[in-house]
């Protein structure tokens, strides 16, 4: 399913780049939702995960159906960094899931969004998307933010090394999914990308709620509905499009939004109140993502590959 020609042609437009830098922070903000609806849904961890893309690809299809995409038949090296996107988002959310109830909350955060820093440094060594100053201050201020929200309730206990372990997994995982998906979006349009990763991601969760025992149907769908709709179709639809049009410096700061956004919804719905350094935690990050929205070249980057604006973010 492939639509579209690409071209890594910088839009020059004030609205093409207002797009780019808003599509990371939709997609985190959604994101953040995932967690809330997997505590409430009815069936287990690694079943919800089966469920959010299950429930997701029909309707991915038929957005980049009704968008263009037509079905066509791709390179092998591409087809391969698909599967391999998909397969490691599965893993991702698989491990990730797992390892929440078997750890702090604050622990499950840190090591599950470690591609904060794992793919920024990717850019770094790999992409050759070297910061400037302001962005290299920027990333420096948002892991400052990050650590303050995060390090009144962070512990290192022995009775958490299991689920702290499998956070990092995830977070390993969720990095090597986003190398795969900026890879495959130098030459794919982001709603076709996500499409055939989703589908790829079906068997291996399936197979994994198996192994793991959990019962597979819900007794109530709406938890369901709302983790597909939300973290799959909005929040990974809005992230494949920005991993196509920003560097990974900008994508990992802007996975730092998750935290803010979590610990917000803990205070509005849980009662986890708010303290002065979660605040402080969370102005350092917005101020993070005003230093990266100033730079000129946000859109670019050495290696970054831009698409035309096309897509669930449209």
């Amino acid at each position: 399913m492939h639509a579209g020609t690409s071209t890594r042609k910088t839009d020059p437009r004030p609205s093409g780049r207002r797009l780019a830098f808003a599509a990371p922070l939709v997609a985190n903000v959604a994101l953040a939702f995932g967690p809330w609806f997997v505590r409430v849904a009815d069936v287990g961890p690694v079943a919800s995960a089966f469920w959010r893309i299950t429930l997701a690809a029909p309707l991915l299809a038929g957005l980049a159906l009704a968008g263009g995409a037509r079905p066509a038949r791709l390179p092998g090296g591409l087809w391969l960094l698909l599967a391999v996107g998909g397969v490691a988002f599965a893993a991702d959310l698989a491990s990730w899931h797992l390892g929440i109830p078997r750890t702090t909350l604050a622990n499950a955060t840190l090591f599950g969004n470690c591609a904060t820093l794992m793919f920024p440094i990717y850019g770094f060594l790999v992409a050759r998307a070297w910061p400037t100053p302001s962005q290299g201050w920027a990333l420096a201020l948002a892991a400052a933010g990050a650590a303050l929200l995060l390090g009144r309730s962070y512990q290192l206990d022995p009775r958490n090394l299991a689920g702290d372990l499998l956070c990092l997994l995830a977070g390993v995982l969720y990095t090597a999914y986003f190398i795969a998906m900026a890879r495959a979006r130098a030459t794919m349009e982001p709603l076709s990308a996500l499409t055939l990763s989703t589908i790829a991601s079906i068997v291996p969760l399936y197979l994994a709620t198996l192994l793991v025992g959990e019962s597979l149907w819900p007794g109530g769908w709406t938890p369901l509905i709302g983790l597909a709709l939300v973290s799959q179709v909005v929040g990974q639809g809005c992230m494949i499009y920005a991993l196509g049009a920003l560097p990974p410096l900008v994508i990992g700061i802007g996975l730092l939004v998750q935290p803010v956004v979590a610990a917000t919804i803990g205070w509005i719905v849980y009662g986890e109140r708010l303290g002065l350094p979660d605040l402080l935690g969370a102005v350092m990050v917005a101020v993070a993502l005003v230093l990266v929205r100033r730079t000129p070249a946000l859109a670019q980057g050495a290696d970054a590959p831009h698409l035309e604006p096309r897509g669930v973010c449209e």
